[in-house]
């Protein structure tokens, strides 16, 4: 049972709702489902709206929408039943795991007293959400880690990490478009770029999204990486 959702003041033109305080599939499927509800109902006056794993932030316009009169319509549909899902969109991502391109691979087989080979079987067995863009452009985080590679993240954090890497810290997964710090543990590198500010769409995953990663060898990289970089897609868009 989710808690119910709550409206909290965020400065004076943008508002919070939350619905939970945890990583929860059912809590981040009732923000995509608000987000959803205030696209629809397009209410005067909201300026943008930006879902996280737990809570959206809407932003308005106070000349045109007061503070109550916004919190009331807001809590109204974020009270609406959230829907089963039907078609989910599905990325296939392509990922060299290991060596140069995922520096912590071994690392993380050793804490888990897994070989690399497992740890990638775990990686890439399973779908995953994209709970949420942020950090950076294009950043997905995501859920549905294999609770067996669920690893703390780094003591230390890097000030720098490659494009494209992908990454696991605590309980998330990630896709990381841009060079960045993180304190997560890298695994691979795709070719795939979440974000191309000369490509339609610019951002490839949306929150709602699934994502399924699949190993490839390192002789592929450069050729999708240069096609990536001319803005052709290179994930595959498995099911829509």
């Amino acid at each position: 049972m989710t808690a119910p959702p709550r409206i909290l003041p965020s400065g004076d033109t943008a508002l919070t709702v939350e619905f939970g305080r945890d990583i929860d599939p059912a809590v981040n499927r009732q923000v995509l489902n608000l987000d959803r509800n205030l696209t629809r109902e397009a209410i005067p006056g909201v300026v943008e709206t930006v879902p996280t794993y737990r809570s959206l932030l809407v932003h308005y316009d106070p000349v045109r929408i007061g503070y109550r009169a916004l919190s009331d319509q807001v809590l109204a549909l974020a009270r609406l039943p959230v829907p089963a899902e039907t078609a989910v969109r599905r990325w296939g991502v392509p990922v060299v795991y290991g060596g140069d391109y995922g520096i912590d691979l071994d690392d993380v087989a050793r804490l888990h007293g897994l070989t690399t080979a497992e740890v990638i079987a775990k990686h890439t067995g399973n779908d995953y959400r994209v709970a949420m863009i942020g950090f950076t452009p294009g950043f997905a985080y995501l859920s549905g880690l294999d609770p067996a590679i669920v690893t703390p993240r780094r003591e230390t954090p890097r000030t720098e990490t490659p494009p494209g890497t992908i990454s696991i810290g605590g309980v998330q997964a990630c896709v990381q478009c841009l060079a960045a710090p993180s304190g997560w543990h890298l695994l691979g590198r795709t070719p795939v770029r979440t974000f191309h500010p000369h490509r339609d769409p610019v951002f490839l995953m949306e929150p709602g999204d699934a994502v399924r990663f699949h190993a490839i060898p390192a002789s592929e990289f450069a050729a999708l990486d240069r096609a990536a970089e001319r803005g052709e897609t290179v994930a595959e868009l498995i099911e829509s």
